[in-house]
Formats: C-alpha cells, structure tokens, sequence
C-alpha cells in the first residue's frame, strides 16, 4: 500500500495515479474520509481510557456517597470505552480494506492510456528476412513436434486444455535455459532460490494479486493456499514481518519455480502451442533496496533482461508499459518484446517492475538505516519465462532443413550441440 502521508499531503497526486490507471478516482476521497473518521475514533477512545484511569485513581481516594457516585461513572466510562474501541476497529478496518484495494503511485512519466498505448523505447536486433533465405519459416508447434519436442495432444489428455509435455530436446532446451539463466544470474551477484509454488493468503493479499489479478489465479479451498502465478510472490513474502540491516542492502535474490495462471479472459486468445498456458516454468529477479536506489535498480533489472535475450541472438523491442495497464502493485514497468517470426511482431516475453514502498508496507518489510526504521522497496523481473523464450528460439533460429540452430550461449548446457534435428 502507498504511504498514507500522501492522502493528506498530497491527495491530488493520488488522484492522478488513479485516473491514469483508469481505476476509481472517488476511491481517494472514500479513503480521506475513512483516515478521518479513523483518526477520530483513535483519538476518542485515548481521550476515554485516559478519563479511565484518572477516574479509576480519584475511586480509589474517594469514600461514602462521593464513591459510590464515582463508581457508577467508571460503570458508564467502562461502557463507552468498549463502544469506542469496537469504532477505533471498524474505522481501522474500514480504512485498510479501501487502502488494499488502491494501487501504487505511478511514477511521473509514465506514458498513460491503456495496453496497447505502451511506448517502444529501444529495438535491438534484426529480424531474419526468412524470403531472402528462400523458404518460408514454421511455427513453433510445428518445428517442435517435428522435433520432438512438444507434445500437446498429450499434455491436453492428462491437464485439460492448454496444457503441454516437453519432450526430449523440448525437456532439454528448458533445462539449459534455466542453467544458462542461473548462472547468469549468480554472475550478477543474485542469491539462487527455489521457493515454494503454494503460498499463504498473506503472501498473495501482500504483493497484491488479490486484488484486480485475483481471477487468474488458482486456489486451494481445502488447504486455503494459493498456487503462484510467478516467484515473485513467494520471494517478496520471503522477509514478511521482518526488519533488515540496512547495510545488507540491496539484497539480490533468483528464483525458479512452477507457475499457474488460469488466463481468465483470455478465450480464443494464443491457442495453439504453448504461448498462453495455464502453467510454465520461470526464472525471476527479485531485489530489495532501499527506495532511493529503486529506480537505478529498475534500470539494472532491464539491462539483464536485456543482455540475456541478447545472449539468446533474438530481436527484441523494450516496451515503457503505460499507465492503465500497469498491476496494483507496480508504480513503473518495462517489458521486452521478442521478434515472432510467423505472426510478423513482437511478443511479450519478459517485464520488470518497480514496486517502490507499496509490496514493502503490505508485507510489514522494512529496513533499519541511520535515520530510522522504515520500509524497503521490491523490484522484480523476469529472466526466463521458459515456454516463451522455447517458442522464440526454435522460431527465429530454424533452418530450412528443419533443424533449429542453438545460439552459441546455450551450447555448453547441451553438450556443445550446435543445432536440434
């Protein structure tokens, strides 16, 4: 959640994020009203329970008739002050329930409007002119079957639809990938982890995917756990309820792991292959730092994304994400798009976001610096998400023969093989 110092300092900045989100505007001034009423009743019931317990010492001095007078009072006091708390506890939970639902603060010059008004910032790369080469290139469903490596009739005959089996060199692609990625990610000094997939409401509810996520995601009624659309839920939860040494900062974490998403709302949408699916696996940066330093660590975040797709020899775009299309949780985030040879454009593979304070607050996660204690910020980005970037390799690097050429950065993870045919 934002700083609550915004809403009475600056309500109108929140009122712009808001509208530049498209969300609810009116939601800032139910909140200003709501932090009133809630001030109100704090500073109520402490004026009560203070005539309490003077009250109580003036009983204790007291005798006769004056006594019995002041006993009777204590009797009523005792009476408003239940009253008063049970409005103190209301007022508080009427307060976070409106805070928990309003989204971070989008940082000043992020382009606005909705998904497809994005900005492209930087193009890396030369698509393949595939015509030149004199044939005309297949899917990846197609290369990947041929090869051997995706089964989908399979994968929908145990999981149901949009479900997948990667097989042999598929099963092989993916492993290098997550050894290229890791190793990569140590190099950039970040700590390797493999969290658990089902998380706590605390953690979801925390890093903000209940909230206008909530539909995609899968949840176990029985257990009451949720299954994880990214790492990054379980990586931010990682320090819940914790202060950290300001010193070890920032902290530098890479996780793999599963990820379920139900991809509600997207019927009829990427249906053939494994572009749009309701589980993969991934790779996920994950940084803590302090907030003065977010923004630089945003800039790094995409730089690795970057030279990872470069290390991968795939044409990309970066994408400045606007407004509008921003999660709760993100004040700013870029996504790299990669070059997908038979739709003819670019394809989203990879985001990062900064979360400023907004994860750290819901999550009670602060730092302890030499000018207090006071919450950290979060920064996430996707390294790999693995049946994407399979999907950008065999498209962009087949060959006429059938075969697809593998980019000299991943030939040690597969025993120097050059090529899958």
């Amino acid at each position: 959640m934002i700083d609550p110092k915004w809403l009475r300092a600056d309500p109108d900045r929140v009122r712009r994020s808001q509208a530049a989100r498209g969300a609810s505007v009116e939601l800032v001034d139910e909140l200003i009203a709501a932090d009133e009423a809630r001030r109100a009743a704090i500073l109520a019931s402490e004026t009560q329970r203070a005539e309490q317990k003077s009250l109580g010492k003036k009983v204790a001095q007291a005798k006769g008739a004056e006594k019995q007078e002041l006993l009777a009072a204590t009797k009523q006091l005792a009476a408003d002050v239940k009253e008063s708390q049970a409005a103190t506890t209301a007022a508080e939970a009427r307060f976070h329930d409106l805070m928990s639902r309003l989204g971070n603060l989008v940082i000043d010059g992020v382009p606005e409007g909705g998904e497809d008004e994005g900005i492209v910032i930087e193009t890396c790369g030369t698509p393949r002119d595939f015509a030149a080469e004199g044939f005309e290139p297949k899917d990846h469903l197609e290369l990947g079957e041929a090869l051997g490596a995706i089964d989908m009739e399979r994968g929908t005959k145990i999981s149901g639809s949009r479900f997948y089996v990667l097989t042999g060199v598929g099963a092989q692609l993916e492993l290098a990938l997550l050894n290229l990625a890791m190793t990569k990610a140590a190099e950039w000094g970040f700590t390797p982890m493999i969290p658990p997939a089902l998380v706590k409401p605390s953690a979801m509810e925390g890093t903000g995917f209940l909230g206008q996520a909530a539909q995609d995601v899968y949840h176990l009624e029985e257990d009451d756990l949720y299954l994880v659309g990214t790492s990054e839920v379980a990586l931010a939860a990682y320090h819940s309820d914790e202060i950290l040494d300001g010193a070890s900062l920032p902290r530098r974490y890479a996780a793999y792991s599963p990820c379920f998403r139900r991809e509600a709302g997207s019927y009829g949408k990427d249906t053939r292959g494994i572009f749009r699916v309701h589980w993969f696996d991934k790779v996920e940066m994950f940084v803590y730092c302090e907030p003065a330093d977010a923004e630089d660590w945003h800039q790094r975040l995409l730089g690795y994304e970057k030279e990872f797709l470069q290390e991968l020899e795939l044409p990309f775009q970066v994408l400045d994400v606007a407004s509008g299309d921003l999660g709760l949780s993100a004040a700013r985030k870029y996504d790299c798009y990669a070059w997908l040879p038979t739709q003819q454009r670019y394809r989203e593979v990879t985001s990062t976001s900064n979360c400023t304070e907004f994860q750290a607050r819901r999550l009670n996660i602060r730092g302890r610096f030499e000018d207090g204690v006071r919450p950290v910020a979060t920064l996430n980005g996707t390294l790999c998400a693995m049946t994407r970037i399979i999907i950008m390799l065999l498209e962009n690097h087949q060959q006429a023969d059938g075969s697809v050429r593998i980019p000299e950065a991943l030939r040690p993870f597969l025993g120097g093989r050059e090529s899958l045919g």
